[in-house]
């Protein structure tokens, strides 16, 4: 179900599309954790979004990638990877995958399997042996996609804050 789908590195023309992607998943994704007025208000973090998503890929940090899903000539999905940021991390061979997201109407299309497929393979041909992501611990169906793409939880847990809310996040890993 992946035709038409490419998967290619984002360029700084694309970061309106996935500064979109960003905001539309997190409204429907998390409208079971955040409320609905604070995931409303996301549309109006859009510029400050794609800006971001602008500097990242014109800036792009050494062993770095933001790769995107795109149909039709459309972004559908992004997905972004770097070395790793944790403390208990070994730089030179522990890699992250920072995000991951798809269009709420790509979901099932295959384009997010296809987004973590390049990332992985890419992160192999830079020379990591092993990489982590963290995850809302409520978040059961991207944890079933990790878990479905070899990941698994690895017992780190840390506690943060987004939208005002007070959440808890689980570290998953994979050896590459």
């Amino acid at each position: 179900m992946t035709r038409g789908i490419v998967v290619r590195d984002a360029v700084p023309e694309d970061a309106e599309g996935v500064a979109r992607v960003h905001v539309a998943s997190w409204q429907v994704a998390y409208d079971h954790i955040f409320p609905a007025e604070a995931l409303a208000r996301l549309d109006e973090t859009a510029d400050r979004r794609a800006a971001h998503w602008r500097r990242e890929v014109e800036g792009r940090v050494p062993l770095s990638s933001t790769l995107v899903a795109e149909s039709d000539g459309e972004v559908v999905g992004f997905v972004d990877v770097r070395p790793s940021r944790d403390d208990d991390a070994e730089a030179e061979r522990t890699a992250e995958l920072t995000a991951i997201y798809v269009a709420p109407p790509a979901w099932g299309s295959g384009a997010g399997r296809l987004l973590m497929t390049e990332a992985l393979d890419r992160l192999r041909r830079l020379g990591f042996e092993e990489a982590t992501l963290w995850v809302l611990a409520d978040n059961p169906r991207a944890r079933r996609f990790y878990e479905l793409a070899g990941w698994r939880d690895d017992g780190a847990v840390k506690e943060d804050e987004f939208l005002d809310t007070r959440v808890r996040e689980v570290r998953y890993r994979i050896r590459l």
